[in-house]
């Protein structure tokens, strides 16, 4: 172990990295003064921004003279003493080989860095590790060459002794090592309080400028100007017609889920552009929100557009349809109660006649169509009713009494025919036969053959060709047929008239007003103060938005 030399009286110079803090500063000056028996104080470390486990501080570099006395070896171990981690170690490594020191281990490199005046264990940004162009171009003041006491410029160092003046004389301030601590204690809370300080001042300029104002705002104009409007509120139903008749599911179901396609229509209609027009011709729906009296965010212009007043329309006609009542309800809003009074009577007029207009072209459509059917069917059984008489006129009113007369006027001659014919084998089987009554039998038996050969050719000349009786009667029976044919029709036309008549009187709709409109005494819109907490809770989560927002990207961008 070699001595120590005697202490020489020295001033303490350290370089203050560049945007350090003003505590650090005094800190620095604090550690800088020299005890009160002349020997120099071991400068604390810097204090940490984060909570990380702090390593044990660097070794402040000794006086030159005294490094040169000491050897090497001895250096060493005082440095392996020091219990410094692996990490303090390799950052040691790499900033020898930055500063081109040949070191022969980590150990070594801290005894050379120390030695050129230079902390090893600096926090430096990573940018510095990289080989500058200045001191690859030998510049004298950016790199240590032969162990020489030469350093960067710009680079944080270790303290350096400085040779005091003859007529510089030591303070007679003597402080303990507790007290200096307190004060530079203190004076690092001081700097954190100036800091919080000063964060809550701009955090609070932030959230006045970007929410408090505009809220501010907000409210005066809610509660100061803003002109006070009326809401009518009013509700009916679009109803079906007794429907006791009808068959299947749609009996069962309420008539308001059968009129819900109507209802929705005639929503559908007064929130449209065309009830507007309709509105702004009857009662003047531009001219009264164009008035001087409603305030300028409100008001239309003076010659404003339909689209313009169509937004300005959805704005304050509002209209809902509740599906399981059937209730349509209305609220319209006016700078005047007694208009929004006759706007709301307005409406339920459009929408009553709207539903009428759809009820009836349903039924028209369905009776037309009815009635329709009926008259060709009439048709049809007059040209029945015609052929049939034409061919009745034109040949023998019953053709078939005709045929069956001469049908029976043969089966009787031939009955004839068969006595006459036995009773003549009776004659000729005697012996001795009269010849007078055989002959005269024979003569009924030739006449009855003639007469039955001229019934035969008269019935098949009635049976047998165009101009027949056969034929007319098939022309008879064909035109009565048709005319059977046409009854029925005429006949299910007129059922199906009667059927459509009662379906078309059950699909009458009608409306019914379930709530009048009335005029309201007092405003009901703006309301105020839940206006002016929205807007605050909006602004607010705009602002909370953006903040995150900024904080995301400020964060990626210096990492």
């Amino acid at each position: 172990m070699t001595t120590k030399p005697k202490a020489k009286k020295f001033r303490i110079r350290r370089s203050v990295p560049h945007g350090a803090t003003d505590s650090a500063s005094a800190v620095a000056a604090t550690n800088a003064r020299p005890a009160a028996d002349g020997t120099t104080p071991v400068p604390p470390s810097p204090p940490k921004p984060k909570p990380k486990p702090v390593p044990k501080a660097a070794v402040p570099a000794k006086p030159v003279a005294a490094a040169q006395t000491e050897s090497p070896d001895a250096d060493i171990d005082a440095i392996k003493r020091e219990g410094l981690t692996g990490r303090q170690l390799r950052l040691a490594r790499r900033m020898a080989q930055k500063h081109g020191l040949a070191a022969t281990s980590d150990y070594d490199a801290i005894r050379l860095l120390r030695n050129a005046g230079i902390d090893p264990f600096q926090r430096t940004n990573m940018l510095d590790l990289l080989p500058n162009e200045q001191s690859a171009g030998g510049d004298a003041g950016g790199e240590v060459k032969g162990g020489s006491n030469k350093m960067s410029i710009g680079r944080i160092q270790l303290p350096q002794t400085m040779p005091v003046d003859k007529n510089t004389l030591p303070s007679t301030e003597t402080r303990s090592p507790s007290e200096m601590r307190a004060m530079e204690i203190g004076e690092i809370q001081k700097d954190i309080m100036r800091r919080r300080r000063k964060r809550l001042v701009l955090l609070l300029a932030r959230l006045t400028a970007f929410v408090f104002l505009p809220t501010l705002f907000a409210g005066w104009y809610f509660f100061s100007v803003a002109t006070p409007m009326y809401a009518t509120k009013s509700a009916f139903l679009v109803q079906q017609a007794d429907s006791t008749g009808g068959t299947g599911l749609g009996a069962l179901l309420p008539s308001q889920l059968n009129a819900n396609q109507d209802s929705i229509a005639v929503q559908d209609y007064l929130t449209s552009k065309d009830a507007m027009i309709r509105l702004d011709n009857d009662v003047g729906f531009k001219a009264h929100f164009s008035s001087a009296a409603i305030d300028p965010i409100q008001r239309l212009d003076e010659d404003p557009s339909n689209e313009e007043a169509y937004k300005l329309y959805k704005k304050f006609v509002k209209i809902g349809y509740d599906p399981t009542e059937g209730s349509v309800r209305m609220e319209v809003i006016a700078a005047d109660p007694a208009v929004a009074t006759a706007f709301s009577m307005a409406l339920i007029t459009y929408a009553e006649t709207r539903v009428d207009t759809l009820s009836r072209r349903k039924r028209a459509d369905q009776m037309r169509d009815a009635r329709r059917s009926l008259d060709e069917a009439k048709e049809e059984r007059r040209e029945a009713q015609r052929s049939l008489v034409e061919k009745q006129q034109s040949n023998v009113v019953d053709p078939q009494a005709v045929i069956a007369s001469q049908r029976q006027q043969i089966s009787n001659v031939q009955i004839q025919l068969q006595e006459k014919e036995l009773q003549l084998a009776a004659l000729l089987d005697n012996l001795r036969p009269n010849q007078a009554r055989v002959e005269g039998v024979r003569g009924d038996v030739r006449r009855l053959n003639d007469l039955l050969t001229k019934l035969e050719y008269e019935m098949s000349e009635a049976i047998e060709g165009e101009a027949s009786l056969a034929a007319q009667a098939a022309e008879i029976q064909i035109a009565q047929a048709d005319l059977a044919t046409a009854d029925l029709m005429m006949q299910s036309a007129l059922t199906t008239l009667k059927q459509t008549e009662l379906e078309a009187s059950r699909q009458v709709r009608y409306l019914t007003r379930s709530v009048e409109p009335v005029a309201s005494e007092d405003a009901s819109y703006p309301r105020s103060f839940e206006n002016t907490v929205l807007a605050f809770l909006i602004f607010s989560g705009i602002y909370l938005m953006i903040s995150l927002t900024a904080s995301i990207l400020r964060e990626q961008v210096s990492s």
